[in-house]
């Protein structure tokens, strides 16, 4: 599965990752404790998901994912 960072995520993890998912992470944040215990700054609430270019509002299933993305939380004025 092909996962992509965004913003400060892409400045420490890096632009892209090819992953093989454990069979037991099916869901979008089973995925995100899975990374999490290498990547901590994904475990943060305010970082957002997106299942092939949708944004998740909640955990989903992965299966079948072509792409993951990271999306840190956008600050404006």
């Amino acid at each position: 599965m092909r996962l992509r960072f965004f913003g400060p995520l892409r400045d420490s993890i890096g632009g892209e990752l090819e992953v093989e998912v454990p069979g037991d992470v099916t869901d979008s944040e089973q995925l995100r404790a899975w990374l999490g215990r290498e990547h901590p700054p994904l475990l943060d609430a305010s970082v957002k998901m997106a299942l092939d270019d949708r944004i998740l509002a909640a955990a989903e299933p992965i299966a079948g994912a072509r792409e993951i993305a990271f999306l840190p939380p956008v600050s404006g004025g």
